[in-house]
């Protein structure tokens, strides 16, 4: 991956460098395996820059993990670009191997899909859905890439069907933390860490004597499983989410699916909307 640079101020370069965000780690790699040329010659970071200078960085290139095997499955791609991949997951699949599932995670997916492509990229989970939460991940094509997007405000829009009849629109302010008896679950806590979860119900339906909500959920925290936890504690669990309070005899997973995403681009600062314009939680809460 190879960035271009126009200098204007006479400094040095590892100055440069910093102000342009490249992290400590990502310089010590080029030193190793990348390079940095100016006006077509090799130089080292301690070079003095000048005005109209032509600057090139060309990153280190990355060996993939050793517990990632590729993963050869056709993807849903919803946006890419030499920086950046995003693509639509399914439930029943985790973002990046885990102790009880090993492999055929998204991560593995896109490493197979790069190697097919016959690119050197290494994939980097930004944003990461439980493994029962289906939509949107955005992937890095590389750490730097990702170590910019850790720095970028990621504004998240979700889709879920819960329990009962929920008000029209709310806002979920309640603290979460780790539930004291488990390791996996969480529980609102007055110590626990600030969680906000803004809400808007779409619709509403009546099965069997059964009230289920259809709503737009819009994260302005990050908390892990914050919306499934907000959720249960007014009282309406999601349908299907058996660790939270919604077990349901069809669906053996939470309904609920990042279905928007919304950043500035680290590398160009153009804002960029994703969408997953499948939206299989809609469909399965018009068959209830």
């Amino acid at each position: 991956m190879k960035f271009t640079f126009n200098i204007t101020t006479a400094e040095m370069l590892r100055t440069f460098l910093q102000r342009q965000r490249f992290s400590k780690r990502t310089i010590s790699a080029i030193k190793h395996n990348g390079a940095l040329i100016v006006n077509g010659e090799s130089v080292t970071v301690r070079a003095q820059l000048k005005h109209g200078d032509v600057l090139e960085v060309l990153l280190a290139d990355e060996t993939p993990s050793t517990n990632l095997l590729p993963y050869k499955q056709p993807l849903t791609i919803l946006y890419e670009d030499p920086y950046l991949i995003a693509v639509s997951k399914s439930a029943n699949q985790n973002c990046a191997p885990s102790r009880d599932h090993l492999h055929y995670s998204v991560a593995e997916q896109v490493l197979g899909y790069f190697q097919a492509h016959e690119t050197t990229s290494v994939p980097h989970i930004i944003t990461r859905l439980d493994r029962n939460t289906s939509g949107i991940v955005i992937i890095a094509k590389h750490g730097f890439i990702h170590h910019l997007m850790s720095q970028t405000q990621i504004d998240k829009q979700y889709l879920c069907v819960c329990r009962g009849e929920v008000a029209r629109s709310d806002l979920i302010d309640a603290p979460i933390a780790r539930h004291p008896d488990s390791i996996i679950q969480r529980c609102v806590d007055e110590n626990g860490k600030k969680a906000q979860t803004r809400f808007e119900r779409l619709d509403v339906t009546q099965i069997n004597r059964h009230t289920y909500s259809l709503c737009a959920v819009t994260l302005l925290t990050g908390r892990t499983h914050q919306i499934r936890v907000h959720f249960q504690h007014i009282g309406h669990p999601l349908v299907g989410d058996d660790l939270y309070g919604g077990a349901h005899d069809e669906y053996a997973h939470q309904l609920l699916r990042c279905r928007q995403v919304t950043f500035n681009h680290p590398i160009n600062n153009q804002k960029i909307i994703i969408n997953d314009k499948y939206d299989a939680i809609e469909s399965i809460f018009n068959m209830l």
